[in-house]
């Protein structure tokens, strides 16, 4: 485990400042008849215009076989992460995730949200809304003297309170000079005062990752990288990076 100073920390906000803002632009430009590769092209051209990397070009995690060959993973309905960029063409009420991590002066962060193209369903705008309602109480249990089981479960009590499922294969992480660092997961369900003690200087990833159905999830055939549910329900993700400092949780990737 990597503790960090204010001083890095700080460089980690200013890479979580970019990926946030190169979020909020592949959100302006979501809309039928643009295809998630145009997404992927503007989040390259709108990281570079603020001095950012994308830390997952490239990237070869222990995880996967290959590679990552984009900035960015654009994951559409039943698929939860990791979908490639392609020229999938969006639709009128797809639920699209978007997820990518900025990197700045050797210094990462990683976000992620889940938009709607136009109105899309009252199932699916509710599952959102869940989802985000839980990232907001992971957060607020993450301070020094907690456990990691604290924002677990605080995750897990919305989620399955509004009658979602929460997926297990998948947690947070560690990141700061890596895109996974060692030794912090962070699951989305638990048992409050169970888990890793938090420290001040840990940074990490919340991030619910929530179905509409049933919690399984599998790969799909022939792809070695998309993650999708097994009842073909849609999906949703939301993820800041954090900071525990003695004040609390400083979220890295907000604007």
């Amino acid at each position: 485990m990597k503790l960090k100073t204010s001083s890095e920390i700080d460089a980690m906000a200013t890479a979580g400042r970019a990926a946030a803002l190169t979020l909020q632009r592949m959100k302006s430009l979501a809309a039928p008849g643009i295809s998630t590769l145009d997404l992927e092209d503007a989040a390259r051209e709108e990281l570079k215009t603020r001095g950012a990397k994308p830390a997952l070009l490239g990237y070869h995690p222990r995880f996967s076989r290959v590679p990552y060959e984009f900035a960015t993973c654009i994951s559409v309905n039943d698929e939860v992460i990791h979908g490639q960029p392609s020229t999938r063409i969006l639709r009128e009420g797809d639920v699209v995730g978007l997820d990518l991590v900025a990197e700045v002066e050797g210094w990462l962060a990683d976000t992620a949200i889940t938009i709607i193209v136009g109105q899309g369903s009252l199932k699916a705008q509710r599952l959102l809304s869940v989802t985000q309602e839980a990232l907001r109480h992971g957060i607020n249990k993450a301070r020094a003297g907690a456990r990691m089981g604290d924002i677990s479960s605080a995750v897990q009590r919305i989620v399955e309170r509004n009658g979602f499922g929460v997926i297990r294969e998948l947690s947070g992480h560690g990141v700061g000079s890596e895109v996974h660092e060692e030794g912090i997961d962070v699951p989305n369900f638990g048992f409050a005062g169970k888990g890793l003690p938090l420290r001040v200087g840990m940074t990490f990833c919340i991030e619910p990752m929530v179905t509409a159905g049933g919690p399984a999830i599998k790969h799909r055939p022939g792809d070695p990288w998309a993650v999708v549910t097994r009842d073909g329900s849609i999906g949703a993700h939301f993820e800041h990076t954090v900071a525990i400092t003695e004040q609390g949780a400083r979220v890295l990737t907000a604007i």
